[in-house]
């Protein structure tokens, strides 16, 4: 009787824990003005639809989904339809090269060739030696040259991709420039595998995902998951039409027929990114759950080469496999200097601002945004979720 009184009472704590831990999720409020303006792009056909979140390193603040996820059935996008979030996946990968040098496995200052030692074959414009580090394939100033599309298609793993970079000449000296370059950061995903002996979407899974309790992050969607793919659309001549991930080249979300594309391969959730971007603000822990040193978050969210001018918009540095807001202005005018984070080539977008403890996710699927990164839908968004932050 008392063994089953001690077990009633323990599954009661274990469902108890979990309704608590889905809390903040459904008690999040919507802030009005950041679902007003998100109407606003609804109805003018810039997008179809839009998950927004703002959260705090504690809590969800603000939880908002509005328009549509398909516009030719007019299904309602939902707060847990999920998205290609494209490049938003290169912070991940920054963050799973600083877990291997919290384990004394790599450091960010080697060169690449002592992990790959093709790349001591790299040389400079004059013939010298090329020495390319892992914090230069990180940054965008390593210059190194792409693989063409049928080289990118053509390989299943990221071990048959990086030598499709290896056959073509280095486009400048590495640290001279800033050039944002897919081919780094993937090679950075192959460096992960080969010190961790996983394949990449695994060390992911088990390093990242899994602790941190991000059931919607992968590469591969589920047919399950699938169903809440939000769907992609491009604007012209004043309308949006259905447009494809060119990232599946036709395939399904769920086919495995594709390298774990480190610069860009990630679907997600807002929530679950949120909590990918919790764990930063929190120098690197979640609920208990030890993903990075603080010192780790602390070089990650560091300008590496201050002297390098970057993009997308002006006033960024580039940290270990993000964006750092220097001078904030325009579009990043409401964030403060410091404020890091990426956005995706379909206009996904998420921020993290540890001077005001405020992380800001938009979750849209927009093909042929000018620049995603400097959209009015991401400044919209932003400025009202802000305003109304400081003005309660």
């Amino acid at each position: 009787m008392r063994l089953a009184k001690s077990l009633a009472t323990v599954s009661t704590c274990i469902l108890l824990a979990a309704a608590l831990a889905q809390q903040p999720a459904r008690a999040a409020q919507a802030i009005p003005a950041v679902n007003e303006r998100m109407k606003e792009f609804v109805a003018q056909g810039e997008i179809a639809g839009a998950v927004t979140l703002v959260a705090n390193k504690d809590k969800i603040l603000h939880l908002d989904a509005t328009g549509r996820a398909d516009l030719a059935s007019e299904s309602p996008i939902q707060r847990d339809a999920i998205f290609w979030i494209a490049s938003m996946s290169k912070p991940v990968t920054g963050v799973a090269v600083m877990i291997m040098q919290d384990e004394g496995k790599l450091s960010i200052d080697d060169p690449v060739e002592k992990y790959i030692p093709e790349f001591a074959n790299y040389k400079t414009a004059d013939g010298k030696k090329a020495v390319i580090t892992i914090k230069h394939i990180l940054t965008h100033s390593s210059g190194m040259p792409e693989a063409t599309a049928d080289e990118s298609k053509s390989s299943r793993t990221l071990a048959e991709l990086v030598p499709h970079f290896l056959d073509k000449p280095l486009q400048f000296d590495p640290g001279s420039k800033w050039q944002y370059c897919q081919s780094g950061i993937n090679t950075a995903g192959r460096i992960v595998e080969i010190v961790s002996g996983q394949s990449f979407d695994k060390f992911l899974q088990d390093r990242i995902f899994a602790p941190l309790d991000m059931k919607d992050t992968t590469f591969y969607l589920t047919e399950q998951q699938s169903q809440r793919l939000a769907k992609s659309y491009k604007k012209a001549d004043g309308k949006l039409s259905e447009a494809q991930i060119f990232l599946l080249d036709g395939k399904s979300p769920v086919s495995r027929e594709r390298y774990p594309a480190a610069n860009g391969g990630l679907f997600s959730t807002a929530l679950d990114y949120a909590r990918f971007c919790q764990m930063l603000l929190n120098n690197g822990e979640l609920n208990g759950r030890h993903i990075l040193k603080p010192e780790s978050v602390k070089q990650f969210s560091t300008v590496q080469f201050p002297d390098l001018k970057t993009g997308f918009t002006p006033g960024n540095g580039w940290g270990v496999g993000c964006c750092i807001i220097r001078e904030p202005q325009g579009v990043t005018a409401m964030l403060s200097p410091g404020t890091y984070g990426h956005g995706g080539a379909y206009g996904t977008q998420a921020w993290i601002d540890p001077q005001k403890n405020l992380i800001y996710i938009l979750m849209v699927q927009r093909a042929n945004f000018p620049n995603a990164d400097n959209s009015d839908v991401r400044k919209a968004f932003q400025q009202a979720a802000s305003e109304a932050l400081a003005h309660p």
